[in-house]
């Protein structure tokens, strides 16, 4: 099922997800340094980080919501897709609370709130399992004429046209 949401012949959400990912993860790494140095830049940077991967994460989350309308109802992709885009939802609704509550300062982050930032990191590999099982196992996203020979996606022909 190919995406309805692409740019240069591929599709957004896949290229978006990787920011928040990315972000979300550095600033977990850069509070468990904080908590294990006991220094305060790296919490600020990590705060930062939190904040730059909920944001990037709404607007990947966006493309995907796009991408799971399109997917017919009644199909394994649907219910998979609805776990993905939920599971999203709350890891990014569980650094929004950590990000929330050190909003008056951003120094090293109490353990409650490291440990939050844990089971965030947790559901989100959950998650992204659930991802690639959308487009590697379901070929949700996938042009549906892909082969290992099909045109360049700049050349506006169809991948169909090769087989």
């Amino acid at each position: 099922m190919e995406s309805k949401t692409k740019v240069l012949g591929h599709p957004i959400h896949p290229m978006l997800v990787v920011l928040p990912l990315g972000l979300l993860i550095s600033g977990v790494i850069f509070d468990a340094i904080s908590l294990v140095r006991g220094t305060g830049e790296f919490a600020t940077v990590a705060y930062w980080n939190i904040a730059g991967g909920i944001l990037s994460g709404l607007v990947a989350a966006m493309f995907g919501l796009m991408d799971w309308l399109a997917i017919p109802w009644g199909t394994r992709a649907k219910r998979i897709g609805m776990l993905h885009g939920i599971g999203n939802v709350i890891v990014v609704t569980m650094f929004a609370i950590v990000w929330l509550w050190r909003s008056t300062t951003t120094t090293t982050p109490t353990s409650g709130l490291f440990l939050i930032e844990l089971a965030a990191i947790l559901l989100g590999s959950v998650t992204a399992w659930l991802g690639g099982e959308l487009v590697d196992r379901l070929g949700v996203g996938v042009d549906d004429g892909a082969n290992l020979d099909a045109p360049n996606s700049l050349s506006h022909r169809s991948a169909r046209a090769i087989r």
